[in-house]
């Protein structure tokens, strides 16, 4: 293996971009696609080579990188680079697809010849231009020496799961994780409402809780974006968190299990994003509270 790889980086939005100039950074050689070119053409400043297809952005790659919407958009980008792509090389998926669309998408890895690697990440936009985000993995031994360098470009910390990247693991762990975050910043919002409606000054709600076991600092800092602002550019939009929220509630009806509260908050996130919010910050549901669109 060589240090230096060609890296084929497809979705370049609020994750992908952060990914793709860290890849640049660490000495690779980054070619990148996104279906709104206007979203990639910033990166050629950072030593990226902007592809006009998907299959110009996969000729000759050692690993390609999806970081799209979900698991259809993937499959779809990756059928557009079908013909470019070659035999043997790495796959790391690092869309949050669900786990009928990780399935999938590693079906096509497996008609393809490509090695595939689940690894969906957990981090925001500024995790992402840092190179700080936690990568979530699972994948075949035999291709973790040319992988494992796309991870330590893009993250601060990987987590290997397993090593059938078809299984799902990684993904498992990360709807997992993702309940909790949109559990916390649904809350968040609905506390905040809550003080607003009963003229309830929120520093006394912060006080109250203050270095205590109700503490905690992504409160703090989804809080301070309602509060504070600005909601945008999004860290996690709401459009995404109400997606993920779908893919949550329907793993854990195919498991028997009811998520009261997940369903609940990705009804909070649509009814955000119908107001006008779906591509601010999900911590813009808050609005969701309110019968006007915002307040």
């Amino acid at each position: 293996m060589t240090d230096k790889l060609t890296v084929s980086v497809l979705g370049t939005g609020i994750m992908g971009a952060g990914m793709a100039r860290n890849l640049a950074r660490a000495g690779h050689t980054v070619r990148a696609w996104n279906r709104t070119r206007a979203k990639a053409d910033p990166l050629a400043a950072d030593g990226v080579h902007i592809a006009g297809t998907p299959a110009e952005a996969v000729e000759s790659a050692d690993v390609v990188l999806t970081m799209l919407y979900d698991g259809p958009a993937t499959l779809e980008t990756m059928r557009l680079a079908a013909p470019a792509l070659r035999r043997g090389s790495v796959w790391a998926q690092s869309t949050t697809a669900g786990l009928e669309g990780v399935a999938e998408l590693a079906g096509f890895a497996r008609e393809h010849g490509l090695l595939f690697y689940d690894a969906p990440v957990l981090g925001t936009r500024q995790p992402a231009e840092a190179g700080h985000l936690t990568v979530l993995a699972a994948g075949p031994a035999e291709g973790r020496d040319t992988v494992t360098p796309v991870f330590d470009a893009v993250g601060a910390r990987t987590v290997w799961t397993g090593e059938d990247g078809a299984a799902g693991s990684a993904t498992r762990l990360k709807l997992v994780a993702n309940s909790w975050v949109l559990a916390v910043t649904s809350a968040a919002g609905e506390t905040l409402a809550l003080a607003k409606a009963l003229g309830v000054e929120p520093d006394g709600f912060f006080d109250l809780i203050a270095e205590g076991p109700l503490d905690m600092d992504y409160l703090r800092a989804k809080a301070g974006l309602i509060l504070d602002g600005p909601l945008s550019p999004a860290q996690f939009a709401v459009n995404t968190a109400a997606k993920d929220a779908r893919l949550i509630v329907r793993a854990g009806e195919q498991h028997g299990v009811r998520l009261d509260v997940a369903t609940a908050g990705g009804e909070r996130m649509e009814r955000a994003a119908a107001q006008g919010h779906g591509d601010e910050d999900m911590a813009a549901a808050y609005y969701a509270s309110f019968d006007e669109p915002s307040v």
